[in-house]
């Protein structure tokens, strides 16, 4: 036992030193440093950072709210806060055996977020814990509150409406409503300026080809060797991906597979944003444990073919492999088992009909 303590002591410190050294928590830096500067009386959404690319503050205010205590501590602990509390979220989310963790723990989306001091873990627990763990009369909650911090998990409110679950969607519209309102009271000159504007000004986040996007549009703006994706084709791949990520969740919840119903609405949402970035892609864990669980050779196989994939994140090496990550996922969109996993029946033989003359 005091063997198991010094070795994951050990290795704790030796993740803390990779992750310092390569991340530095870049994102937790920005945030913190926009929260600082609209403290002191300046724009939110005018901060530009000292970093390559003069990167801003980009979610919605309740999130800046949300984040006023991070701005008043050293950016390391207000960086390993949010990456313990994400290990937190990671382990309550996925709910099985510590190797599942730690293997999730190498996987490209988990590992930026870590590093980059990002909150997709803390969503991905919100919406997962909301609606799986929580009492019917709660549902909703959570997926209200992610969709306050963040636009993305809007999507799940979609999907609750697609799936009939009224009160469920009711309770989540009533929750980023009033979250969003009770910002508009703290910071109403910020709420008025991003709902109004800045929201539909997707550059701000960054260009559509760049190769750490991962979404349709930056699929099909590489492909157009261009920095934005062709209106129309976006379009029409949005709608299709729409369509059949939200009938495909819609048949897992009516089968009562509810974590693949939120992996693959997850995935969706990936899919038809503008810009979803490698460590937005926190769906991409449980779709790859409910695929390995699957009674089918060929799932097993693809979730282990697409676990290595997202371990050694070809994406960076080669820019024939700039598409692996929104490739994997309109594949797990497409392949991802919906009907639940029954155990395997022998069949036994009927009994043969008796014969008798002149019959054969």
């Amino acid at each position: 036992m005091k063997r198991g303590v010094a070795a994951t002591l050990a290795l704790l410190i030796v993740v803390a030193l990779v992750f310092d050294r390569h991340y530095r928590f870049f994102d937790m830096a920005i945030y913190q440093g926009a929260v600082r500067w609209w403290l002191a009386g300046g724009d939110l959404y005018g901060y530009h950072a000292p970093v390559r690319g003069a990167l801003g503050f980009t979610y919605p205010p309740f999130a800046a709210i949300l984040l006023l205590p991070a701005a008043l501590v050293p950016l390391k602990v207000a960086g390993w806060v949010i990456t313990a509390s994400s290990l937190l979220a990671l382990a309550v989310t996925l709910r099985s055996k510590p190797l599942v963790f730690v293997a999730a723990l190498a996987m490209e989306p988990v590992r930026q977020t870590l590093g980059l001091g990002q909150v997709n873990l803390l969503l991905l627990a919100l919406v997962v814990l909301d609606l799986t763990v929580l009492p019917k009369r709660w549902r909703g909650v959570g997926v209200g509150i992610a969709t306050a911090i963040k636009l993305t998990p809007g999507l799940f409110i979609v999907y609750l409406l697609v799936t009939r679950q009224w009160r469920a969607a009711g309770v989540a519209v009533a929750t980023v409503t009033t979250l969003t309102a009770a910002s508009l009271l703290v910071a109403p000159r910020e709420s008025l300026r991003y709902f109004g504007d800045l929201m539909w000004h997707t550059a701000r986040v960054g260009e559509a080809d760049a190769v750490a996007n991962q979404s349709l549009a930056g699929l099909l703006a590489r492909l157009a060797g261009s920095h934005t994706a062709p209106t129309g084709a976006w379009l029409v791949c949005c709608a299709v991906a729409l369509v059949a990520g939200l009938r495909r969740a819609s048949q897992a919840h009516a089968y009562g597979e509810e974590l693949t119903a939120l992996a693959l609405t997850g995935l969706t949402a990936n899919l038809i944003t503008p810009v979803a970035w490698t460590h937005h892609l926190v769906f991409l864990p449980p779709a790859l444990l409910v695929l390995a669980r699957s009674r089918d050779r060929l799932d097993v196989v693809a979730a282990a073919l697409c676990y290595l994939l997202s371990v050694l994140s070809p994406i960076w090496w080669s820019d024939r492999a700039s598409e692996t990550f929104v490739l994997m996922a309109i594949f797990l969109v497409w392949r991802l088992p919906v009907a639940p996993r029954l155990p395997a029946v022998v069949a036994e033989s009927a009994p043969s009909e008796p014969m008798t003359v002149g019959h054969r």
